[in-house]
């Protein structure tokens, strides 16, 4: 999957990655919010997302992604993938009162 130049991803496997991580951080996310939080007005559940949100950015560095090719439009596609898998899991867990 490496390029002659010494890159540790190509470009396909970076796009699938960043997406898995995105997408399982926020269903992940969404289930914290249900377990702590006490409901959709409880601030607690969107502080959980921003924690998703930046604790990706780390995870993302240590597989050894150059941060440095993140552009503006990368970080707000993980931060909307992150959002709209959380918004969605933890939507559900309320409407069925899982927790």
């Amino acid at each position: 999957m490496a390029t002659d130049t010494g890159e540790r991803f190509s470009p396909h496997l970076r796009g699938v990655t960043v997406t898995t991580i995105a997408t399982v951080s926020g269903i992940l996310a969404g289930v914290a919010s249900g377990l702590v939080t006490t409901g959709p007005s409880d601030m607690m559940g969107v502080s959980i997302l921003f924690a998703a949100i930046v604790l990706q950015f780390p995870v993302f560095y240590a597989l050894g992604m150059d941060m440095g090719e993140f552009s503006t439009k990368d970080k707000v596609y993980v931060g909307f993938m992150t959002f709209v898998m959380w918004f969605i899991s933890w939507g559900i867990l309320l409407t069925a009162g899982a927790f």
